[in-house]
């Protein structure tokens, strides 16, 4: 897909697109000399990426006023929720070299998220109304990372792939989790997993 037929689905505005487009021509740049997405997807970058991470903003509630993306790497996705136009996005990247692209990605688009340049586990814990984190690690690991930002009214926004249905019987051994499950909009055998509760009990 094209970035004008991605845009056109999307339905943002010709100020959006060209803000998304400036994201993406930063992103291609940094990725001539630093691997920020699989060289694979690099031709696909508007539909494997932009669009992937895109549909995760019709599952964020209304009202919401902090997101925090965990491993943010490329930005994906929560710089491009940020240019979609949701509030409070802050991006937590341990790598310095990826915060330095997010600080000059988030600047060529326009956008001003809070970028955290640590560990998961050294930033302070603070609920979020939204909590993501894409192609971050299996869930039997990622679980523990996004329960320290869920509070009551949290909800994790998960992007997962095929292996999924293992995952969640692996982090089922100490975790509960109360969520819904939806097919991915550029990949059928991928999922959302939209997480608004979540449980660990030492007993299992």
């Amino acid at each position: 897909m094209t970035a004008e037929e991605v845009c056109r689905q999307l339905g943002v505005s010709r100020e959006t697109s060209e803000q998304l487009e400036a994201y993406v021509a930063t992103l291609l740049d940094w990725q001539t000399r630093m691997n920020l997405i699989g060289p694979g997807t690099v031709e696909e970058v508007w539909h494997r990426h932009i669009l992937d991470c895109a549909q995760l903003a019709r599952f964020i509630p209304p009202g919401t006023r902090r997101l925090v993306d965990l491993g943010s790497g490329a930005g994906l996705p929560g710089l491009v929720l940020a240019i979609l136009g949701v509030p409070g996005v802050e991006l937590v990247e341990s790598d310095q070299k990826k915060a330095a692209f997010l600080n000059a990605a988030a600047g060529a688009a326009g956008v001003t998220p809070v970028i955290h340049t640590a560990r998961i586990e050294s930033v302070p814990v603070s609920y979020a109304d939204v909590v993501t984190a894409r192609a971050l690690a299996p869930l039997k690991r990622l679980v523990p990372m996004v329960s320290r930002f869920m509070g009551e009214g949290s909800v994790a926004i998960l992007p997962k792939g095929s292996s999924v249905d293992d995952e969640l019987k692996t982090v089922a051994h100490h975790w509960h989790l109360w969520y819904t499950r939806h097919t991915s909009m550029t990949d059928p055998r991928g999922c959302l997993l939209v997480i608004d509760r979540v449980y660990h009990d030492d007993r299992l």
